[in-house]
């Protein structure tokens, strides 16, 4: 019988190939990690400095578990590792009562028994007036458990971590194929072919690529940054804190203050120049169409920023038909495990989405249901 290379292989280092990589390394694993570029890249998905961090999980009750976990796992990684990830300022979810955003959120909250507190407009503009664009019917459920969370920081502490408990990653190695084979799996590189038991597949955007029976939509989405227009410390994290909202016209407007490293960021939920791409051809040039619709809802919604970004970076993030993500053994072959579809929203559930990859690798119950993410519901 052919000798296996390494009990376990995680194919891209991202958010959650790096997370899972150092959860499978921390049970003493033999696992090996492939990365195309290097851990940390702004190639993918994982990159633009900030993503926004949230416990009370608009698209989905059974999220809540996950950011709980992956808040706990990324404190013991800042201890590990001495890198800041997260950065607890809150966030508020603003909408009109009725709206996705807030009756999300609320049922969220229901459902965990969650306490929260709501803010009426007149209270969002006297405690926030950066939001003083809110109007008359909007709310705001305010969730203290949130903030911003570090994407690079906290893909680079997780492969370091990973590689001081022995897994071995090989950077600037590209996997061609991914074969199931009667010994485990075969992953085709441009060296040479690894055999290994079993594979966790977690190349962000190429997944498509790679398992193309999956229903997934790579899409190019630009990160923009901004400057406050007078007040630069109105708009900080301390005293603009993260926040959604639900604008009432089937678009939302997300984003956090400013701190160091970063300014303030605000993207919308969707933008008609978001555009399909073949992740290996993704056009990285900016033009004015990349910032068009954001600019118009800055200067609309938060007067308080100039609306002519002062940063423009691009990024993707790959879909699926019900914007949840693909998580779990494809035909339940005990050889493959995937991970991906971030559909926007997985990076604050990075780590305890390795966690989970982890748990099912090694055979362990996950810690909380992920059957909602099972990619066998596309097959």
């Amino acid at each position: 019988m052919p000798v296996l290379d390494a009990e376990f292989a995680v194919v891209g280092l991202g958010a959650l190939g790096s997370h899972a990589l150092w959860r499978l390394a921390s049970r003493g694993r033999d696992v090996i990690g492939f990365e195309q570029f290097h851990s940390g890249h702004p190639f993918g998905s994982t990159h633009g400095k900030t993503r926004l961090f949230r416990t009370l999980c608009l698209e989905h009750p059974g999220l809540v578990p996950m950011a709980r976990r992956s808040l706990e796992l990324w404190r013991e990684l800042e201890a590990q590792t001495d890198t800041p990830i997260v950065r607890l300022c809150g966030l508020l979810n603003m909408g009109t009562a009725d709206s996705a955003v807030v009756r999300g959120v609320r049922a969220a909250a229901e459902v965990h028994g969650q306490r929260v507190r709501t803010l009426s407009s007149a209270q969002i503009r006297k405690e926030f007036p950066q939001h003083a664009a809110v109007t008359d019917d909007d709310v705001a459920i305010f969730d203290p458990a949130a903030g911003i969370a570090r994407p690079e920081a906290a893909v680079i502490a997780a492969t370091t971590a990973a590689a001081a408990a022995g897994a071995r990653l090989l950077t600037h190695t590209g996997v061609d194929e991914i074969t199931l084979v009667d010994e485990g799996v075969r992953i085709r590189t441009a060296a040479r072919n690894f055999l290994v038991g079993q594979a966790i597949v977690t190349p962000g955007p190429w997944l498509s690529q790679l398992v193309p029976t999956l229903p997934m939509l790579p899409t190019r989405t630009p990160l923009t940054w901004f400057r406050a227009a007078h007040d630069p410390e109105a708009f900080a994290a301390d005293r603009f804190p993260a926040f959604i909202r639900d604008l009432g016209d089937g678009n939302r407007i997300w984003g956090h203050g400013s701190d160091e490293g970063h300014g303030v960021k605000v993207g919308p939920e969707d933008d008609p120049h978001y555009s399909l791409v073949n992740p290996d051809l993704i056009d990285r040039a900016i033009s004015p169409d990349d910032y068009a619709l954001v600019s118009q809802l800055v200067s609309e919604n938060l007067p308080g920023l100039d609306p002519e970004p002062s940063g423009v970076a691009t990024c993707m993030i790959t879909r699926t038909p019900d914007h949840q993500f693909l998580v779990g053994r494809p035909f339940s072959d005990d050889r493959l495990l995937l991970g991906g579809g971030d559909s926007g929203h997985a990076f604050k559930h990075a780590a305890g989405l390795g966690e989970a990859l982890a748990q099912l690798a090694c055979g362990e119950e996950p810690f909380t249901d992920i059957g909602f993410m099972d990619p066998n519901r596309f097959l």
